[in-house]
């Protein structure tokens, strides 16, 4: 696969988006072969867990928005609602995912992240979500968000100008590890990851199926909520004025 690099230790799949130039952005190719590698994962018997990580400077920047600012409306909704299924459905995978945050996840990425079943967190690590500074509403993952944090917190989180570290995303539980400073969020998610492989497969199972029920309820008719106030959201001037800033020069007719 182009965008997603895939190794397996001691029963645990790693796989690592690899577009680091473009900050491991989640456009349409990231999606496909973030798809293709966890479906492939998931049906593997020499698999037991599988851990999410990001090569380069951080996890992920959040949606490429060159894919969004290049579409019309229709195609911006069809994408934000394939990357909201996407994460969603990580709740329904047969096995455990563990997801490790190394320099930041913002945006998109700190959903793909927070609907994981384990998160672990670098200490200095930026979790930020920038899009309503920006002018428009996250389009999906605020209800898993708030599942982990609280309405409150998942509103606050939504709306600060600055996000916040490791540490406070630990405290909020918007992490659930929180690695030493003298290792990365990626050996310790690993470390605990190969841990979790080594226990009876149907426990782990069935542990992950009781507590994905309730969290994972409605998710989907509030990311369908979410989705519909973003394009609400990006017809505004302010909004608009910001997507052009993503778009390559001969888009944007410069």
């Amino acid at each position: 696969m182009k965008f997603v690099s895939i190794e397996c230790e001691d029963k645990v799949q790693i796989l690592a988006m690899n577009r680091p130039e473009r900050r491991n952005a989640l456009g349409e190719d990231m999606l496909k072969d973030l798809l293709e590698s966890v479906d492939k994962a998931a049906g593997d018997p020499a698999v037991n867990v599988i851990l999410v990580a990001g090569n380069g400077p951080g996890f992920s920047a959040g949606a490429d928005l060159k894919d969004f600012s290049a579409g019309n409306i229709n195609d911006t909704f069809d994408l934000n609602r394939r990357l909201g299924a996407f994460v969603r459905s990580l709740a329904f995978v047969r096995k455990p995912v563990v997801c490790a945050v190394d320099g930041f996840a913002l945006g998109g990425g700190l959903m793909l992240a927070a609907s994981c079943d384990v998160v672990v967190t670098a200490r200095e690590a930026r979790w930020h979500l920038p899009e309503v500074s920006l002018g428009w509403l996250p389009g999906f993952g605020l209800d898993t968000l708030a599942a982990r944090v609280g309405p409150f917190a998942a509103r606050s989180l939504s709306w600060s100008p600055t996000g916040i570290d490791g540490v406070e995303a630990h405290r909020l539980g918007l992490a659930d590890i929180l690695s030493s400073p003298a290792e990365t969020a990626r050996e310790a998610a690993l470390r605990y990851a190969k841990a979790l492989a080594a226990m009876p497969p149907h426990a782990v199972l069935t542990t992950k199926q009781f507590f994905s029920t309730s969290v994972a309820a409605r998710a989907e008719v509030m990311d369908d909520l979410a989705n519909r106030y973003f394009v609400q959201n990006i017809l505004h001037e302010t909004a608009q004025a910001n997507m052009q800033r993503f778009l390559p020069k001969k888009a944007a007719g410069v």
